[in-house]
């Protein structure tokens, strides 16, 4: 049988279950703004075209033409890998890529052997996390060779974690039942990792006497900041004081702050909430804008939190950005709710020229917004401590991206414009708990699912990676068939290069796809090579030099021929928008991660969700997903492919990556 895990299971990624919470409003899409900014004869008389010369000569990129050396070619000068699909995983040549951790990996010296046929709730609390997301390292005291590796643990495949739960029987599937012992592993293979690593002769280990070295979890306590601790929509039978919150879920991408702490976006949280509301509860329109309850994992059924019926405000204690004290194992995260509240893709910030600090934050679902954050106070490099609740006070902006190539900020503050009192929003309390709402009536720009946002502090750009959506109807520039399946990435330039700015300008990098497919129209430069272009971009990096790094999710034997990777994406001079693949993951993985070394010198990735799917292809023989863990492959403990896992890339005989 050739079965596909979507036909049977929830999505791999739960923004696919996504219908409940499309954004109703009328605001002007992407695409509508596109095509407004292009004639109608242009774009009839060639679409691609149009959008090619307005990548190559736009204001943005005439300027990235400035910046780059008279006459240089490309940023990178490693060996591109070759595309396509099988089992393993492939790096460019005279590189290493080393598995660091999988799934079930001791962190701690007493931790028990991973056994994927015992596994137990706390077992799980001493080992690696399942499908690892963001990546982040934090160096030790200075060194380049020691450091703490910051890793999210998105979500959980039961059908891949437990041996013999999927049969088959007369072409029919069934999944056991649930039971509280898989839902306790689950919630304990959830949240986050932060461990010591060190290099030992070129090569990253694991210090599982590391001091610092904890898990945290779907039921670690931690601690609600900001405006909206505290309110009566987060307050439950469990927490009447609204300030306490267990757990952590669907950590997706995240960052890492200046001042060395660790963060964790929460993105889709719909998935774990279960039961219905009262009728008529005043939160109804709340839920329904972020698609709650989906009932995708059946937690409910044994921890009445997630049970919408039982804990109607528990959703609203979920869909922030949360920050961890990596220095101290004995802290308790905050959820810092200054960020607003909805389905957060990563927070990667900078400093602005001012000394604050700003955070990109997409929201990432079909039709949904790109916000960035403020805080009010700068950031003090001289003492880590004044630091420490800066996410607690600052500005809230999401971006309107108008006709002209112009960008405008608009802020989501109480009070100001229709976020009043007569349209549902009394505090600023409720502006941030429904920040997709108050969104909708500043009529920002829905966007074609926002996922990562990467600034880049050399040139005041950032990035912004725009995965897909395939409900769009109408074609446009941006677009240019009914349903955007494989995304594109848009460059902003703040004014005055300040990342503080409220306005600023927009400009498309990237349309991704095949270029050798007219009706794509992908925009890609010449020398991208048959392996360089991708579709479905997601995480990126820009690393020491400034370069840009692009992770995909969502290539396939099916849909572009090639598996998930990493891309290294030229962003100045003659050769911008030339792509080039240089490391792919296994059938069925997303890539994630990616984490360039302040030194340059190694690229951590994640690969999430080896194994996961149901297609073969021609010639390699894959086994079908549903069969026991421990039949997959014959050596399974030992092979990657089947178990998530972060990888170290590093240059063979030593140097710098790319």
């Amino acid at each position: 049988m050739n079965l596909r895990q979507s036909d049977i299971f929830r999505t791999s990624k739960l923004e696919e279950a996504d219908g409940p919470g499309l954004n109703p409003t009328a605001n002007r899409t992407m695409g509508d703004i596109i095509a407004a900014r292009f004639s109608r004869r242009s774009f009839l008389s060639g679409s691609m075209a149009t959008v090619a010369i307005a990548a190559t000569v736009s204001p943005i990129a005439m300027l990235a033409a400035d910046r780059a050396r008279a006459g240089s070619g490309s940023a990178f000068d490693f060996p591109e890998v070759e595309a396509g699909v099988d089992a393993d995983h492939h790096v460019a040549e005279g590189y290493d890529a080393d598995v660091l951790l999988r799934w079930g990996d001791k962190l701690f010296a007493d931790a028990p052997d991973f056994d994927p046929e015992n596994q137990s709730e706390a077992a799980q609390q001493r080992q690696f996390g399942y499908n690892n997301d963001f990546v982040g390292f934090i160096p030790l005291e200075g060194a380049t060779d020691r450091g703490l590796l910051v890793v999210n643990h998105e979500y959980t495949n039961e059908h891949l974690m437990f041996p013999g739960i999927v049969t088959v029987a007369d072409g029919k599937i069934k999944v056991a039942d649930a039971t509280e012992d898989r839902v306790n592993i689950e919630m304990a293979a959830h949240g986050g990792t932060i461990v010591e690593i060190r290099k030992a002769d070129g090569k990253w280990q694991p210090v599982l006497d590391g001091k610092l070295n904890r898990r945290i979890t779907a039921k670690t306590q931690m601690q609600l900041s900001g405006p909206v601790a505290g309110h009566d929509r987060v307050k439950t039978s469990e927490d009447p004081s609204g300030s306490k919150v267990f757990g952590t879920i669907n950590n997706c991408a995240g960052g890492v702050t200046p001042w060395g702490t660790y963060i964790m976006a929460e993105e889709n949280i719909h998935g774990y909430f279960t039961g219905e509301l009262p009728e008529g509860h005043a939160e109804a329109g709340n839920y329904k804008r972020l698609g709650v309850p989906a009932g995708d994992y059946q937690w409910g059924r044994f921890h009445k939190r997630f049970d919408v019926s039982q804990e109607p405000n528990e959703p609203n204690r979920f869909g922030w950005v949360v920050e961890v004290d990596v220095m101290d194992p004995n802290s308790v995260p905050k959820k810092r709710t200054a960020l607003g509240r909805f389905k957060h893709e990563g927070a990667e910030s900078v400093v602005a020229k001012d000394g604050r600090v700003v955070f990109y934050l997409g929201d990432d679902e079909r039709f949904d917004y790109v916000y960035k954050f403020v805080t009010a106070r700068a950031f003090d490099p001289a003492n880590r401590a004044a630091n420490m609740d800066l996410l607690d006070e600052g500005t809230l902006y999401v971006a309107r991206f108008e006709v002209d190539g112009s960008l405008t900020w608009l802020p989501l503050v109480h009070g100001q414009g229709p976020l009043t009192q007569a349209n549902g929003f009394a505090s600023q309390a409720d502006v941030l708990i429904e920040a997709r709402r108050a969104a909708d009536l500043l009529e920002a720009t829905p966007m074609d699912r926002p996922e990562d946002i990467q600034p880049n502090p050399k040139t005041g750009r950032a990035y912004v990676m725009l995965t897909n959506n395939t409900k769009r109807t109408e074609p446009d520039a941006a677009n240019p068939r009914a349903g955007n399946a494989f995304g594109h990435v848009i460059e902003i330039l703040e004014a005055g290069e300040d990342f503080t700015a409220t306005t600023g300008k927009w400009e498309i990098l990237l349309q991704c796809g095949d270029p050798a497919v007219a009706e794509v129209g992908a925009t890609f430069s010449t020398e991208t090579t048959r392996n360089g272009w991708f579709g479905m971009p997601d995480n990126a990096a820009i690393d020491a030099d400034g370069r840009l790094w692009i992770s995909t999710d969502g290539n396939s034997m099916a849909d572009t021929g090639r598996t998930d990777g990493l891309w290294a994406v030229d962003i100045d001079g003659p050769a911008r928008g030339t792509s080039r693949l240089f490391y792919r993951v296994p059938v069925g993985a997303e890539m994630c991660g990616p984490c360039p070394t302040g030194d340059m010198t190694t690229m951590f990735v994640a690969v999430q969700h080896p194994g996961d799917g149901g297609d073969d292809w021609e010639g390699h023989g894959r086994p079908s997903y549903y069969e026991d863990l421990s039949t997959r492959w014959p050596d399974f403990n030992d092979r990657m492919p089947v178990r998530p896992a972060v990888v170290a890339i590093t240059r063979q005989g030593g140097g710098r990556i790319g």
